[in-house]
């Protein structure tokens, strides 16, 4: 399975609640609020991510994140992991 990265939720957002104030992946830290994208755009843009990768965010843990960074970190470990093959 590939990974989740920065673009794909900056794509997502920009979706969801249009343009950030700047790339992401120029500013993977900065706060979502400076970004421009408050509680309503975040909860949206979970919702695509789980039906478009496939995770379960629980709403506690996720409402916490305050980063591109941390919400990238935290989908990309709920992500399975593929099966490596039996000798």
């Amino acid at each position: 399975m590939r990974q989740f990265t920065v673009q794909d939720l900056q794509e997502i957002l920009r979706r969801c609640a249009g343009e950030p104030t700047q790339p992401f992946d120029r500013a993977p830290d900065v706060t979502f609020e400076h970004l421009g994208y408050d509680s309503v755009a975040l909860l949206e843009a979970h919702g695509h991510i789980e039906r478009d990768f496939g995770v379960a965010l629980c709403d506690d843990e996720a409402v916490d994140l305050t980063t591109p960074r941390e919400l990238v970190d935290l989908v990309n470990s709920l992500l399975p992991t593929e099966a490596t093959p039996a000798a």
